[in-house]
């Protein structure tokens, strides 16, 4: 029975995405407020790891962390027109303060005299402080992030992916020069790609979005693409040219080195805690959560086993040493010394919650000085069960570091096989229909004609989109073609794939 909490993904994706989820306690519905979320701590842990590790990249690029309100007035928005109406549906606004009690009813008390909008970004109040803070070219670059939650009034809603309610960064720069704004904008790209390599294991594309996916108010979007297990895109990550437009609309302006007055340009960037959301959907499988070693809260889990008292004492005494000394090693361990719980309940629970690393730790254990270790995912052994390792107690810290690492590489290698194996080019309209026909999805590289008319059409009739114009060395060899829906001329293929 036990088996059946997680629903196969084969027959229910985003069920068993929900599941898994549940099972390994990441988060659940804030059933009291409509379309958010609360982020358990396991889950949180989860995201406190991205926080560290982007935040100490950040700051290797220059970045310096503030912070801004979460409530901006109404007026604001107003004064960049495509930014206002990029955001108009998602916005909740705040137009009262205070309540009061009448015949024991509580209701509105003031009306402000101007709303505020809860941020759905801040370029626009960041727009006004750099109009206080910078003057002249010397107070440029500008190199701001903020670590902060926003609101966006969603419709429809799931956990992690897409939340009225969700934390993440958000650069803001200012530069004296477009060309300087353009480096910084694949600079962070670059930064995003980076992190999702090395620590979330995730292969991306990087490319720019196409002007009707473009982020409302910026010149030109570039972004990260992550294929998922069910053959669709998860965006991981934007970074945005906003050129000179909030400059002009907030007056942003600085002395040249020519003592001419010029608007800045201006960039903005971000991920937020969909990345959660992603690493379940690469990486976790049929028992549940699977995390890189290098995200993971806990690198290992020690169950020290026991039939009698004696040896309850004698195994968990050992465990809580051996623990010890893996943390000397840079490992974030726990002991799981419960005696309410058998061990195959407790292996259950943490393979679960995707810990990469078991012990087991029992009297023969501590007789031959050796452990016996599992790994989240291994191979399996003569008998078609996932095989132990037995290594020694002296050097254990330094050959489960080797065995974490090859892990980290392993769910890398293998997400980037499951990409290879799901990527393919089209070049007719039938052959494309195919691919996206029901639920089906994969990257495709396809021509496209460069008309929104076009991309359009090819939405509806197959709710596949552009997920980005790749750059140089992200996709096939660039050739002309013919748009594999209208047939007009294409200067070089483009990534589709159905998304989240």
């Amino acid at each position: 029975m036990a088996e059946a909490r997680i629903t196969p993904r084969s027959q229910d994706y985003a069920q068993w995405y929900q599941d898994v989820i549940r099972e390994a306690g990441l988060a659940e519905p804030a059933e009291v407020v409509r379309g958010c979320m609360v982020i358990k701590p396991h889950g949180y842990a989860i995201w406190e790891r991205m926080q560290a590790d982007l935040d100490r990249r950040f700051k290797a690029t220059g970045h310096e962390n503030a912070y801004f309100p979460l409530l901006i007035p109404l007026s604001f928005l107003a004064k960049e027109a495509a930014h206002v109406e990029g955001f108009a549906m998602e916005c909740a606004v705040v137009t009262h303060a205070g309540l009061r009690a009448v015949d024991g009813k509580l209701g509105l008390k003031n009306e402000l005299e101007e709303p505020y909008v809860i941020r759905p970004t801040s370029e626009t109040i960041i727009g006004h402080f750099f109009g206080k803070w910078i003057d002249s070219y010397r107070d440029l670059p500008l190199l701001i992030n903020q670590w902060a939650n926003v609101m966006r009034w969603e419709l429809r809603t799931r956990l992690f992916l897409r939340t009225g309610e969700f934390l993440w960064q958000e650069g803001h720069t200012a530069h004296a020069t477009h060309a300087e704004a353009q480096e910084e904008v694949r600079r962070m790209l670059d930064v995003y790609r980076d992190f999702a390599h090395e620590v979330m294991a995730v292969p991306v594309i990087q490319g720019t979005k196409t002007e009707s996916e473009r982020f409302a108010g910026a010149v030109e979007t570039t972004c990260i693409e992550a294929l998922m297990q069910d053959g669709k895109s998860l965006q991981a990550g934007t970074s945005h040219d906003l050129g000179q437009n909030f400059g002009k609309a907030f007056n942003v302006t600085f002395q040249t080195e020519k003592g001419e007055r010029d608007f800045v340009w201006q960039t903005s960037w971000g991920v937020s805690t969909r990345l959660v959301g992603m690493v379940v959907m690469a990486h976790s499988d049929d028992d549940g959560l699977v995390l890189p070693p290098k995200l993971a809260p806990i690198h290992v889990v020690i169950v020290p086993i026991w039939k009698t008292d004696p040896e309850k004492t004698e195994t968990c005494a050992a465990a809580h040493k051996l623990a010890a000394e893996l943390r000397d090693d840079g490992l974030s361990v726990k002991v799981d010394d419960r005696d309410n719980m058998r061990p195959g309940e407790k292996y259950y629970e943490w393979e679960r919650k995707g810990v990469p690393v078991r012990v087991e730790l029992g009297p023969r254990d501590l007789a031959s000085k050796s452990v016996l270790v599992k790994r989240r995912i291994a191979p399996l052994d003569a008998n078609g069960k996932p095989a132990k390792e037995k290594l020694a107690m002296e050097g254990l810290g330094v050959a489960l570091g080797k065995l974490l690492d090859d892990f980290q590489k392993f769910l890398f290698e293998r997400a980037l096989a499951f990409r290879e194996a799901n990527t393919v080019s089209v070049d007719t309209w039938a052959e494309f229909e195919k691919v996206f026909a029901g639920d089906g999805s994969k990257f495709v590289w396809a021509h496209w004609d460069g008309t929104p008319a076009t991309e359009k059409a090819i939405k509806e009739a197959t709710k596949a989109t552009i997920r980005c114009i790749p750059y140089a060395g992200e996709g096939p060899k660039p050739e002309t073609g013919r748009c594999v829906r209208s047939g007009q001329p294409s200067r070089q293929r483009v990534l589709f794939a159905k998304n989240y």
